[in-house]
């Protein structure tokens, strides 16, 4: 997978000045040990801090080692003042966990107290603004603090793609899509760039592609990934044009960021001018881990984006579309899944999604704008129902009055053929119906969301929380009402 990070994580070891340095450095030893016998390798400073001189000392070793995210750990109580501002000479994302203590015979001596340290510890980050990933439960043994090693990665390397991603944007947005258009300043606030273009220089730089002499080799490309799937083969030149125009133009213009995704304008003129659409070369970019997301939808680019860097594989992105007809639920889908029909919806677009999460595919054109448009026009889009499997659906959006707000739920897609076009699954996540009105409804979410390809959940309500969230929705269970639930209704 392109365009995302490679995490290198490094150990700090802390110890109280009145607890011996050598239990913190003798129980780091052993999570470091823990963590390579899982198949994970980590650079184990040998610097432990006891207070700030050691601190700084700390920061250049890891730095010069290059890591780019760091686990301070509690070998004992640790020194609650050199500790947190370690976080803050790091650059990169900070997870903080504790020793539990051996054995009966050791809690005279080596009893550490890492326990009670990191209450100290979480004190000190809220005083000092600071923010870190902590676990749900952050004291264990060395396997298990190495589990939760495990289990950081992926959260920090979502937080790195945010810190050092652009995204550029081809607009204005369509008529009639208010629900795509958010305020820019919680981007700026993430530290992540914006760059805001004209359709028209797309379609310039686009002209100026004419005739580049790696068009055949991506057009063969092209017809090899598609297979018995190519069915209209001659307008592979175009949308082979079109892809080396994103990525020349993601280079070109990339600047001071390492990584870039796109939230591009793809109706209704981008049709009658550049005589195509562009889903599946938007599909190609996204299995390379550079999202694309329709109709300048830039909270939509970022949400794929950040999926993309937790589960390394293609995120989609789909409309929350329509219901599932009662009678494909009483045929295929009741008495053989534990889903009511108000927790299956089907979720489409016109055929954004990587082909290797399709079923089975053909390269069709657009059915919808070919009800307004000459039906050449409408060419490019790839169609297939989406593999069934597990799935995480969430998304990351500003309010109209610039709050960050997320959602997060885990479900799956049904193996329930949607007998319908472009890129659609059947998809079911429990008590849907009451997620779908009690936070997507009641909280102005729009209709686009991210599709990751397994449940990542966890992971992604941690990055959530680790970017100051506040407001993070999910699918509630039964018995936990919403706020806004009506407690008469039955």
């Amino acid at each position: 997978m392109q365009n995302i990070p490679s995490v290198k994580l490094g150990i700090v070891a802390v110890s109280r000045d009145c607890f011996p340095m050598s239990l913190s450095e003798s129980r780091r030893k052993a999570v470091v040990e823990a963590y390579r016998a899982s198949g994970e390798e980590i650079f184990e400073c040998l610097t432990t801090v006891e207070n700030e001189k050691d601190m700084m000392k700390a920061a250049k070793e890891v730095a010069e080692a290059g890591c780019n995210a760091l686990v301070v750990y509690l070998g004992n109580f640790g020194p609650e003042t050199s500790e947190t501002l370690l976080a803050r000479a790091f650059d990169g994302p900070v997870m903080y966990a504790a020793a539990a203590e051996e054995a009966t015979s050791g809690m005279c001596d080596d009893r550490g107290d890492a326990y009670c340290g990191m209450l100290n510890l979480s004190y000190n980050l809220k005083l000092r603004g600071i923010r870190a990933y902590i676990p749900e439960y952050p004291v264990g043994t060395p396997s298990e603090v190495a589990a939760m090693m495990k289990d950081f990665l992926p959260i920090a390397r979502g937080i790195l793609g945010l810190k050092n991603l652009k995204i550029i944007s081809f607009g204005p947005r369509p008529q009639d899509f208010l629900a795509c258009n958010a305020p820019i300043y919680q981007l700026h606030k993430l530290g992540i760039e914006i760059e805001e273009n004209s359709e028209l220089d797309l379609f310039a730089s686009f002209h100026e592609h004419e005739g580049d002499e790696r068009i055949p080799a991506i057009v063969a490309e092209m017809a090899a990934e598609l297979g018995a799937g190519n069915k209209l083969p001659g307008i592979l030149p175009k949308l082979a044009q079109y892809e080396i125009t994103l990525l020349d133009w993601a280079e070109a213009h990339k600047g001071s960021r390492e990584y870039v995704v796109f939230a591009n304008k793809c109706w209704p003129s981008f049709q009658t001018q550049f005589k195509f659409v562009p889903c599946y070369v938007n599909s190609r970019l996204a299995a390379r881990g550079i999202p694309v997301a329709c109709e300048v939808d830039i909270y939509g680019a970022l949400s794929e984006y950040l999926g993309t860097c937790i589960t390394e594989d293609a995120v989609t992105l789909l409309d929350i579309n329509n219901s599932v007809p009662a009678d494909m639920y009483e045929t295929q889908i009741k008495g053989k899944y534990d889903y009511t029909l108000k927790d299956t919806f089907m979720a489409f677009h016109c055929g954004n999604t990587a082909i290797g999460k399709l079923s089975a595919c053909e390269m069709r054109n657009q059915k919808i704008m070919a009800r307004t448009l000459p039906e050449e026009f409408t060419y490019g889009t790839v169609e297939g129902d989406i593999v069934p499997g597990k799935i995480t659906f969430f998304r990351l959006q500003s309010t109209s009055d610039a709050q960050l707000r997320a959602y997060v739920a885990e479900g799956e897609i049904l193996p329930v053929a949607t007998h319908s076009f472009g890129s659609i699954g059947v998809f079911a996540i429990p008590e849907m119906g009451r997620f779908y009105r009690h936070v997507l409804i009641e909280k102005n979410y729009p209709h686009h969301g991210a599709v990751a390809f397994g449940h990542v959940g966890a992971a992604l309500f941690e990055v959530f929380k680790y970017l100051g969230v506040a407001d993070i929705g999910f699918n509630q269970p039964k018995g936990m009402m919403y706020p806004t639930e009506n407690p008469f209704v039955k």
